[in-house]
């Protein structure tokens, strides 16, 4: 396949790249020069655009504002890249004849679904409750493509969990309930390209959770009895690194769907983020203690 991959330069472009291109010719668009891109500009310049698409059978658009840009990047770039920039790329791809656009969403969406206190359960069902200004341009181009899905623009919408390199003992609790190698995620949007089924599809891209819904009671108050439970590996492991393991989890990312429709299911658990760590992997942070937050 011809598949055009824009946010090329990117930590996920990179990871999508390796993953696609053994196999496809991918003509890779980001605004950033990087060895992993071949069009240097603005992915929605509709110039540029009509340059990419020539030919194409297919789309992976992961370019996008992200959280980190909230409060340094106004809210009205923000609605011209993520919600307007990816309507002009669908629209351009109708008019190139592209048959399959796979569009990266976040789960961070979901924003005020989790409440304080509680563990919520998160699946494609769950309703989104977006926060910022990020969640909220994301669910409005999700909602854009939905729209447009049809047998002459099929669309994957692919929400992933978190992926970026953290501290060894927060990645390893996060990949039981909210995380997700990147690798695993290139694999995701690879299968997106050509599995079969509805025009368009929806499915949370997550690392397979040992938890089961009836946990999130528990999960809330005392997490560190259900990770002894269901997880007792990662348990015995944190005790031999003398690492605490988190006393209330807030959110379990759990997809229905995409282990069926696209046949995804993630390699790399939290035993990889041990490995990674042994290795000094720069995926991977050194430890440190679990009382520090991080915000999503």
């Amino acid at each position: 396949m011809r598949i055009v991959l824009t946010g090329s330069s990117g930590r996920l472009g990179r990871a999508i790249f390796n993953a696609l291109a053994p196999n496809h010719a991918v003509v890779a668009v980001d605004r950033s020069p990087f060895s992993t891109t071949h069009l240097v500009g603005d992915f929605a310049d509709a110039v540029l655009l009509r340059e990419a698409l020539t030919g194409a059978d297919a789309i992976v658009h992961c370019a996008a504002l992200h959280a980190p840009h909230v409060g340094t990047i106004s809210d009205d770039e923000f609605h011209r890249v993520n919600v307007e920039g990816t309507r002009l790329l669908a629209e351009a791809s109708l008019a190139a004849g592209v048959k399959r656009l796979v569009f990266t969403s976040t789960t961070a969406l979901y924003g005020h679904t989790v409440l304080p206190g509680r563990c919520t359960w998160i699946d494609e069902d769950t309703v989104p409750q977006p926060r910022s200004i990020y969640h909220r341009t994301k669910l409005e181009a999700e909602r854009i493509l939905e729209d447009m899905a049809g047998p002459d623009l099929q669309v994957r919408i692919l929400r992933m969990s978190r992926s970026f390199p953290e501290p060894a003992n927060v990645m390893a609790a996060y990949r039981l309930h909210r995380g997700v190698d990147i690798r695993d995620v290139a694999d995701a949007h690879a299968a997106a390209l050509t599995n079969n089924g509805d025009h368009f599809q929806r499915h949370i891209i997550s690392a397979g959770t040992p938890f089961i819904p009836e946990d999130c009671e528990a999960l809330a108050v005392d997490a560190a009895s259900i990770i002894k439970l269901r997880a007792p590996r990662l348990a015995a492991e944190f005790t031999r690194r003398s690492w605490p393991l988190p006393q209330s989890i807030d959110r379990v990312y759990a997809s229905k769907s995409a282990g069926t429709a696209l046949r995804w299911h993630s390699r790399f658990g939290y035993d990889e983020i041990f490995a990674q760590l042994e290795r000094g992997s720069l995926e991977v942070l050194p430890p440190f203690s679990q009382s520090n937050k991080q915000s999503e």
